[in-house]
């Protein structure tokens, strides 16, 4: 070590310098791009919260449930719907009268916990959907069979949605947590993402996309014995 010359030294304090840099940017860059996934995430999220409630009213305004289950679930879609402008909601998901009307009654999301309006509305379709038997009455119209097929399908995204989400904000605390990042306040001034914390525990009767051609069909029971 004695032997180094100034040369040396000084070439060691650069590499180090930028080791450290390079690392700081990698950070840096790998943050912001959680950050951009976790943002992408709660949109799909949204999105799909979107069709699951537009799913519903249909189902509540087809006149295939009894005027109170019609009116439980059409409030909870309503509030679902309105929690947040249509204008950003993605098109084609909602008619554009429906989409007028909501730009105009929409409340303040700031006002509105979106994680009980959206566990409000599970609970009101479960309500429904945990009896197999109202289920099986609903399926036997082919409207109400179409709804729920198209329920189901809704449904089974908003859960796995919300799971990609919630796994990319997860990632991206840890990434936040770390020395590196709290020392250099690489984050900046990025709000911390949170967990979007929501009932969507799948109903007992609604079948699940596909399980319905699985079943066996009347009569056919014993046919593959």
């Amino acid at each position: 070590m004695s032997g180094w010359s100034d040369g040396t030294y000084v070439l060691v304090v650069v590499g180090v310098v930028a080791l450290l840099l390079w690392l700081v940017w990698v950070r840096a860059s790998r943050l912001d791009r959680l950050h951009r996934k976790v943002g992408a995430s709660r949109a799909v999220v949204d999105a799909q919260l979107v069709r699951r409630a537009s799913v519903a009213a249909e189902l509540a305004t087809s006149g295939l449930l009894d005027p109170a289950s019609s009116l439980v679930v059409g409030e909870a879609v309503w509030q679902s719907l309105t929690f947040g402008r249509a204008g950003d909601v993605p098109a084609g998901l909602l008619p554009a009268d429906l989409r007028e009307q909501l730009d105009s009654t929409a409340p303040d999301p700031g006002a509105v916990d979106r994680e009980q309006v959206e566990s409000d509305l599970t609970a009101a379709l479960r309500e429904i959907l945990d009896d197999p038997d109202e289920v099986a009455a609903l399926a036997e119209d082919p409207l109400g069979a179409g709804l729920l097929e198209e329920l189901a399908a809704a449904w089974y995204r908003v859960q796995l949605a919300r799971r990609f989400h919630n796994e990319a904000v997860a990632q991206t605390q840890r990434v936040r947590r770390g020395a590196i990042v709290r020392l250099l306040r690489l984050a900046g001034h990025a709000p911390e993402p949170r967990t979007l914390e929501l009932d969507d525990a799948w109903p007992q009767g609604l079948p699940r996309p596909g399980e319905g051609s699985r079943r066996a069909r009347p009569g056919t029971a014993g046919v593959d014995a």
